[in-house]
């Protein structure tokens, strides 16, 4: 990065800061760009969407605030356009849309944004908006909520796979077992047949650069660190619940293990541009390495070596000191 300051290149740093929003104080890494020769500090649109990014989640977590991924994934679920979900919970006109593309609700807001995942809570707020409404156009809102159930069998999974809420050990990122699936299709489809250890350090690569560089991680996985290098928390339920990734013996010399294959084409429509980016970014850095030698290169991250031991999950704030990529 060139300087805007001198004609000299600027570093790249990071350092411990705290930042008030909405009277509260809260802890963060400041990513900036330091001028070589004055020193001045300055910053892009990108790195200040990573700084601001970090404040915001902590924020929703902290008070039960759904993120934007999920105020969408409402308003689909009900089948709603953006407007009638504001008629229907008493937003501003276009607030519910401005709320899908990432402006803070307040923390009342949020909460009822939160309450109306459950379909019983969102057939109160349809019953005291139907005057607001035609016959046709409140029976057919109404059929909707009555079908927005839950999938037992999907939200079981999750909670076998994913030990952690959003947060700062996932990387703020939704628990999805579709991107979770898709992430590791892609990576076959990319770098062939792989052993399960490099697919580890492919996931923690993943998700780690996606939170260095955009703010959020992509899986919703939480990850430790063993003598191996860092790897997903519960690793081996993940491959094991899998249905389209198949576990394949090989051994060669004393060397034994298990590949992962599959015929089956990655969804990319799952992920968004930045998501792909990463992705893209990841095998192309990592996917010629073997598994010994991603292994190796995962011990020189500060994430494995102050967790090295240790029985919790890695606090995605290591993600900004990633030395591989």
């Amino acid at each position: 990065m060139k300087s805007p300051f001198a004609n000299c290149d600027a570093t790249f740093k990071c350092e411990k800061s705290k930042l008030t929003f909405r009277k509260e104080s809260f802890e963060y890494v400041h990513l900036f760009y330091e001028c070589n020769e004055t020193k001045e500090r300055f910053t892009t649109d990108e790195i200040d969407e990573v700084n601001v990014s970090q404040i915001y989640n902590q924020y929703r977590v902290k008070y039960g605030i759904p993120f934007p991924d999920e105020i969408k994934q409402i308003r689909e679920k009900y089948d709603l356009p953006a407007t009638k979900m504001s008629q229907i919970l008493g937003f501003g006109d276009n607030q519910y849309r401005l709320y899908e593309n990432g402006e803070m609700p307040s923390e009342a807001n949020g909460k009822i944004l939160m309450s109306i995942m459950l379909p019983q809570v969102f057939d109160s707020y349809i019953h005291n908006a139907k005057n607001q409404f035609t016959p046709d156009e409140y029976a057919k809102i109404l059929s909707k909520a009555n079908i927005g159930t839950i999938n037992k069998e999907k939200e079981y999974l999750k909670n076998i796979i994913f030990d952690s809420e959003r947060g700062v050990f996932n990387g703020f990122a939704k628990r999805s077992l579709t991107k979770l699936k898709n992430t590791m299709l892609f990576f076959i489809d990319r770098c062939g047949s792989l052993f399960k250890t490099k697919m580890n350090k492919l996931l923690f690569y993943t998700d780690f650069y996606a939170y260095k560089t955009y703010g959020m991680a992509i899986t919703g996985l939480s990850y430790k660190a063993i003598q191996f290098g860092p790897i997903p928390n519960n690793y081996k339920k993940i491959y094991a619940f899998v249905d389209e990734i198949d576990e394949m013996p090989v051994s060669f010399g004393n060397v034994e293990g298990d590949k992962l294959i599959s015929t089956i084409q990655p969804d990319i429509s799952v992920f968004s541009e930045k998501e792909l980016n990463v992705l893209n970014q990841v095998a192309t850095k990592f996917g010629n390495m073997t598994s010994k030698e991603m292994s190796e290169i995962s011990h020189n991250e500060d994430a494995w070596k102050n967790n090295v031991g240790n029985f919790g999950a890695i606090d995605f704030s290591y993600a900004f000191s990633l030395k591989a990529i």
